[in-house]
């Protein structure tokens, strides 16, 4: 029953821990709370693949110094003669193709002459994709009407291409996506797509690609695409052609530097936090520019290498399963194992997205599930350390029940004495019983009964038996059964279970009725079978054979002896001289077939002159008794009863002598054959 109640306590907590790490990776991958993490799982998947040389595409920056140097203003529109200028360069150096991130919207009445001349070097070039505006018109079109802003109709008509120059950062600044929006209702195509498109990359010209939800992929961090000033590249002989030939040119602005709050045409790259030194500054390049990105999305299309990411559904059943076996399978773990389970499943699923991510461009937000991960530990370490806890009381009760609080502290941290099973193992079995409890019993409330009991327990338990390191093996009625050597080794275990026997004598009177309770003890040494005979959660840890017995019955032989302490002629070897004993001679015990010499236990080494005497004259009756001089024995023994009135060995054999005389010295034994327990 408790098997199975522990059984289904963990299965509960198993299938908490499943609806737990799935219910958070749910929460996770469908709320803005997980948005953090799939961020974050985006850029890692980049750092972690490296960075390449991507050799197709050169930028040239309208940079901070080509303003200055240039003398173009850092508020208004550029010379757009300038513009043309470099067009005759890259058409001279043999570009493959121009793809301006710039919006020339309207012509500028104050230089005619300008706008002529860019109209002719876009016509002269012939490979000149500009760029447009493609934005949300006015609300009584529909919210999701969008409306196109060209350049001035001169340019569009000699332009290769129009392309909108709009991408629309996460909120962290970071572009991720090539058609962050449905990209069906746009009316002109990506500036990126139409550069491509022109190009004619092989299967671009396909619907399902333009309109596919494409995810950038990124090169490096900010400069991994090469960048050039444009102030090196519109003046002659500062770069030479092999820099632009055969390679598609971008233009677009780059700048660092703050103005009246603006950020600019600035983004967050995912290599960000790795950030190597800027290209062109030689200072750290935190942000990546709108042009760079607009060539980066180029490049994913040239080269057929952007991103892909699952369908929402697919992705999320991946997450709720992983989120499951996580959950349920880290339970059964403890925790310090758990720990490198948890880890070898975080490590095994930043191998599966970097292998998505290098091998089919697909990205996955793994650190979803590393955070279901980490929770499923943090459940599966919470529940197993409370179980640990909490079975760990369990064992400090049970063995309390058992050991000395000392060999409790020792033997808590050892499980393994609780597991089912048995070995032989040579001990000192104690058996105690309280002299004529049924008769005093009966004349007792249940009330007083049991108080009496319990405080009798109590003080013999801790006072005698565990003040030696004994093990309380169980109480009987009014019995106690105890032992020494197990499951602690103790060399002198033999004299531990004397002492604690003598203890008893020490213990403060106990009355029932007027009458004080003595105690009468049984101790042998032998080998016996010892350990749980129980289960594993329901332990009964106990000694079993014949030597057990045998204790008990010199327990049982007190009575007939009218002694309260008796041991075996193996714990008198085990004792030798430490502490004072006397022979009683030779008993066939019932249920035995042969007889055992017993001894009864007097007293501590220090006690000795007090009942040497009587000892020394007990010891003389007993060799004339044994050699069957019956006459000096029964002199003997009174001498003893002179010297110790009340002795119930002395009178025990002087009934013997008495029976011996009506039996023929052949028939007659120094064993004592005892007919009852």
């Amino acid at each position: 029953m408790t098997l199975n109640r522990t059984t289904q306590r963990k299965a509960l907590a198993a299938a908490f821990g499943a609806v737990l790490a799935a219910g958070l990776g749910w929460a996770l991958h469908q709320f803005p709370l997980g948005r953090w993490l799939t961020y974050r799982s985006y850029n890692l998947l980049h750092v972690a693949g490296g960075s390449r040389i991507v050799p197709d595409v050169v930028i040239i920056f309208m940079d901070e110094i080509s303003h200055q140097e240039l003398k173009q203003s850092f508020t208004a529109a550029w010379d757009r003669a300038l513009h043309a200028k470099l067009i005759d360069r890259l058409t001279a150096a043999g570009a493959k193709a121009i793809v301006f991130d710039v919006v020339f919207s309207d012509e500028n009445p104050a230089q005619p002459a300008a706008d002529a001349r860019l109209v002719e070097a876009v016509k002269a070039n012939g490979r000149v994709i500009l760029g447009a505006e493609n934005v949300r018109a006015q609300k009584e079109l529909g919210d999701r009407a969008k409306t196109v802003v060209p350049p001035f109709s001169a340019l569009v008509d000699v332009a290769a291409d129009i392309g909108y120059v709009e991408i629309m950062p996460g909120g962290d600044l970071t572009i991720r996506e090539h058609t962050p929006e449905n990209p069906k209702e746009d009316q002109i195509p990506p500036l990126s797509y139409a550069a491509a498109a022109f190009l004619k990359v092989p299967g671009i010209e396909a619907p399902n690609v333009r309109y596919a939800h494409r995810w950038v992929r990124y090169y490096g961090p900010p400069g991994a695409v090469r960048g050039v000033s444009y102030r090196d590249a519109v003046e002659t002989g500062r770069l030479g052609d092999d820099v632009f030939r055969d390679r598609v040119v971008f233009i677009g602005a780059r700048l660092m530097t703050r103005f009246a709050g603006d950020r600019k045409d600035e983004y967050v790259n995912p290599y960000t936090f790795w950030a190597q030194q800027g290209k062109l500054t030689g200072s750290v390049a935190p942000f990546v520019s709108g042009v760079e990105i607009q060539a980066t999305m180029f490049l994913n299309l040239w080269r057929g290498d952007w991103l892909l990411r699952w369908r929402p559904g697919t992705e999320l059943a991946a997450i709720l399963m992983l989120g499951l076996v996580a959950g349920a399978g880290l339970l059964p773990i403890r925790p310090v194992p758990a720990i490198g389970v948890a880890a070898l499943a975080s490590g095994l699923v930043f191998v599966a997205s970097m292998g998505l991510f290098a091998w089919h461009r697909t990205w996955f937000p793994w650190l979803i599930p590393i955070v279901q991960i980490a929770v499923a530990l943090a459940w599966s370490s919470v529940f197993n350390s409370i179980q640990v806890y909490v079975q760990k009381r369990i064992t400090e009760k049970t063995l309390a029940l058992y050991l000395s609080p000392k060999l409790v502290a020792k033997y808590v941290s050892n499980p393994g004495l609780l597991k089912p099973g048995a070995e032989a193992q040579r001990i000192t079995i104690f058996f105690s019983d309280l002299e004529d409890f049924t008769n005093w019993s009966q004349a007792l409330t249940s009330g007083e009964l049991a108080s009496l009991m319990n405080e009798y327990f109590e003080t013999a338990v801790s006072r005698c038996v565990h003040r030696t390191d004994g093990t309380l093996v169980k109480y009987i009625g009014d019995a106690i059964f105890a032992l020494w050597n197990a499951p602690d080794a103790q060399g002198d275990h033999a004299w531990r279970a004397c002492d604690a026997a003598l203890g008893f004598r020490d213990l403060p009177e106990l009355r029932a009725n007027g009458r004080v309770l003595r105690t009468r003890i049984g101790i042998h040494t032998g080998s016996a079978h010892v350990g749980n005979f129980g289960s594993a959660d329901r332990v009964d840890y106990t000694a079993l054979g014949q030597n057990v017995n045998l204790a008990s019955r010199l327990e049982g032989l007190n009575k007939l002896l009218g002694t309260r302490c008796l041991i075996s002629h193996a714990t008198q070897d085990e004792l030798g001289k430490r502490l004072v004993t006397r022979r009683l001679g030779a008993f066939q015990l019932k249920g035995f077939d042969t007889s055992v010499e017993v001894y009864e236990l007097v007293d501590r080494p220090e006690q000795a002159d007090a009942s040497r005497a009587w000892l020394e004259a007990f010891a003389g009756a007993l060799t004339a008794f044994e050699e069957f001089d019956l006459e000096k024995a029964r002199a003997g023994f009174e001498r003893v009863l002179e010297l110790r009135p009340g002795d119930g060995p002395a009178r025990f054999f002087l009934s013997r002598i008495e029976e011996s005389r009506e039996q023929p010295k052949e028939k007659w034994s120094v064993v004592t054959v005892v007919r009852e327990k």
